[in-house]
């Protein structure tokens, strides 16, 4: 029996520090997966990416389980690991998602004023990129709006759930095959959103948001669809 106050904590710290490790290197992933460095479909390998990082195989592999619990990789049986390619019905469960938690933080912001100076950014960030007529770039910005939208609730736990959900929005967003016509209109009612906020009218920005979130579902599944040769009513 272990008296000491530890529990047997001692014997353990090794593994403190491989998962820790391993955290890290799923977050590089995920970040690289969301900003479109790694599309649909793509094998993952350990031996580039771990050589890349500078970390062990063993690392990289609970990296990878880490991703792959949060649907963003798949293991295929003596293949490897593959960025995940979505199907209708996720794409579209993945909106229901955003809008569940991204109205909500709007509603519970509380009194203004709202610091909103990084959305601020990202919006001037997407509307930069629409002018040097990089697309995947604004496609980037847009992501990082809802990202930093949902920032304002101050909450670790909740940015920690968009990640994973704006990382396997971005597995849909590789396959459509014209960006600019899927995030133009989106400029500006990103802008709209934060003037809202600005204003301190937060029910306003509530009503901008979740039409937002809704007109984005049907074209992003509508054009998911199409992409993938699957009826757009499949997704449930």
């Amino acid at each position: 029996m272990d008296v000491s106050g530890t529990g047997g904590l001692t014997d353990d710290r090794v593994l403190l520090g491989r998962t820790s490790t391993a955290e890290r290197v799923a977050d590089i992933l995920r970040t690289r997966i969301a900003e479109g460095f790694f599309p649909p479909g793509v094998r993952l390998s350990e031996e580039s990416i771990g050589g890349a990082l500078g970390v062990s195989r063993n690392t990289l592999r609970e990296a990878f389980r880490l991703l792959t619990h949060e649907r963003l990789l798949v293991h295929e049986l003596n293949r490897g690991v593959f960025v995940r390619v979505l199907d209708v019905g996720d794409v579209d469960d993945i909106y229901r998602t955003r809008r569940l938690v991204e109205c909500a933080v709007v509603r519970g912001l509380g009194q203004p004023p709202f610091a909103v100076d990084a959305l601020a950014a990202v919006v001037a960030e997407g509307e930069a990129a629409a002018r040097a007529d990089d697309w995947t770039g604004v496609s980037t910005a847009n992501i990082h709006f809802h990202r930093e939208l949902v920032a304002l609730a101050g909450s670790a736990r909740t940015d920690e759930l968009m990640r994973g959900v704006l990382a396997e929005l971005r597995l849909a967003f590789h396959v459509v095959d014209d960006p600019r016509a899927l995030h133009e209109p989106y400029l500006r009612r990103n802008r709209e959103i934060l003037d809202a906020l600005r204003a301190g009218e937060r029910a306003s920005a509530e009503r901008l948001l979740a039409r937002y979130l809704d007109d984005s579902r049907a074209r992003v599944v509508a054009a998911y669809a199409q992409a993938v040769d699957a009826p757009a009513g499949s997704s449930g």
